[in-house]
């Protein structure tokens, strides 16, 4: 049991294998490091992309009418104002521990192995879903220019995705920039012709109706509100991408920060304002409850404008491909560098290519990403739902951690109203998953659960020699540094 509790051991010291207990691939992996080749302007276009407002706005939100109605905007609203806190925790723990393992290494080093590894595997899950859902929705918004198989188009994006991913991280930067100002620009067209074709006033933000079955309204309650909170947390999941680039980032200790506020900032803005401009607009509730935003455009104005914000839509969708793309094999890679599988796997998965991405991780989750495109995954939104919900519990726990021993002097930003804001963070999301589908309860509970007999029957009896997780040199070396004043 202590070995759920306390702290995983660093690369500083972390103990190596014995020579004769190495097997190949067991050498230290502690100089594969990635190189710091960006800052917080690309930083935060990258993480933008993996927000990626516009494909949310018409991919995820939709989906939040059917059931929401008017309170829509309203619980992303409240999504947002969870997520300020949830971003202090990343960017207090993401300047601490500022690894490519985001989430796992923060967890693992401040709560313990088995939490860290609870929370990779909850990474992997959501990063592994997310791309190909969204790919498949591609087709949808080239319809108005050619008309594609869903899972065909999906799995060409993903594969597209993969390619980009290869390259190095600065021109990914550039090339995911381009994307996101198409991006942003169709959602602001969205919010214009939204605002200007209103047909209720801002009081029918709070007055929390959704289309009945019978053609009339039916109340949405608290705990409707409540449920899709989960969701309206995934919406803006992506400022998390912020952490997993950190060891790519220019001066992390305070360049993570400032791209995880930043990015939650502006995506909050850039998904809020359509949301309140489409639900004063659309014509009635029936409508707005159907959630097609792209034939409310059209209405709005022409089929030329509907077609413009539809292809950039689809441009969004392969930009956040890429992006989620190039942030899991980050996520692989750093589990490869730290032992988390068998030596000849981390060998693999922990190779530098010669734009120095690591290619195999690349590919490890590009081509199952595109395969996935194959496969039908209705359900799988709540189960990412539930899995964004527990990954942001456990971030906050170890937020609470985060000033014991050493680490309490460590040179990181700080939040403020520590310990409240955590402590908060923790109640809340407890309860959020309470009013979850049983399904997706099941589904995500049985996936973790398969995780810790893996943990139990192969990481746990090799700990000296599997799951070190590490911290890159630099990093250390400047953790070492008294904090400021």
């Amino acid at each position: 049991m202590t070995d759920t509790l306390r702290p995983a051991q660093t690369a500083a010291t972390a103990p190596t294998a014995p020579e004769d207990l190495r097997g190949p691939g067991d050498h230290p992996d502690r100089s594969r490091t990635l190189k710091r080749s960006i800052g917080v302007v690309g930083g935060t276009l990258l993480t933008l992309s993996c927000v990626t407002p516009a494909s949310t706005l018409f991919v995820v939100v939709p989906d939040l009418f059917g059931t929401l109605g008017t309170a829509t905007a309203l619980t992303i609203a409240i999504g947002s104002l969870l997520c300020v806190a949830v971003a202090f925790c990343y960017s207090e723990l993401g300047t601490l521990i500022p690894s490519a393992g985001g989430e796992y290494a923060m967890v693992s080093t401040l709560a313990g192995r088995l939490a860290g590894w609870l929370v990779f595997v909850l990474s992997l899950l959501v990063v592994m879903i997310v791309p190909p859902v969204i790919a498949m929705g591609t087709a949808d918004y080239l319809a108005p220019v050619v008309h594609l198989d869903p899972s065909l188009a999906g799995a060409g994006v993903m594969a597209l995705a993969t390619l980009a991913g290869l390259l190095d991280l600065r021109a990914n930067a550039w090339i995911t920039g381009v994307f996101l100002v198409l991006e942003v620009i169709a959602a602001a067209v969205v919010a214009v012709l939204g605002f200007t074709h209103g047909e209720r006033g801002l009081g029918s933000l709070a007055s929390m109706e959704v289309a009945g079955t019978g053609g009339g309204a039916d109340p949405v309650t608290g705990m409707l509100v409540v449920s899709g909170l989960a969701i309206a947390l995934f919406v803006t999941q992506g400022f998390s991408t912020a952490v997993y680039l950190s060891e790519e980032l220019e001066d992390p200790r305070r360049n993570v920060a400032r791209t995880v506020l930043a990015t939650l900032a502006i995506s909050a803005v850039i998904i809020l304002v359509p949301v309140v401009a489409i639900t004063l607009g659309a014509s009635d509730l029936a409508e707005l409850t159907g959630g097609d935003i792209g034939a409310m455009v059209t209405a709005w104005s022409n089929s030329a404008v509907g077609t413009f914000v539809s292809l950039c839509v689809a441009l969004a969708i392969i930009n956040a491909g890429i992006v989620m793309v190039i942030q899991n094999s980050r996520v692989l890679f750093a589990s490869a560098r730290d032992k988390a599988w068998p030596a000849p796997v981390n060998s693999l998965f922990a190779r530098l290519g010669r734009f120095g991405s690591p290619w195999v991780a690349t590919l490890a989750v590009g081509v199952p990403g595109a395969a996935l495109c194959f496969v039908d995954l209705d359900t799988l939104y709540g189960v990412t739902g539930v899995s964004v919900t527990g990954m942001y519990l456990l971030v906050a726990v170890a937020a609470l951690l985060a000033r014991r021993g050493d680490h309490r002097h460590a040179h990181a930003w700080r939040m403020p109203l520590w310990p409240a804001v955590p402590v908060l963070l923790i109640a809340v999301l407890a309860y959020v998953l309470t009013q979850q589908e049983a399904s997706h309860l099941l589904w995500t509970g049985s996936i973790t659960a398969v995780a810790t007999l893996y943990w139990a029957l192969y990481l746990r009896p090799r700990r000296d020699t599997r799951w070190l997780v590490s911290v890159p040199d630099d990093v250390r070396d400047d953790a070492r540094e008294p904090a400021a004043p």
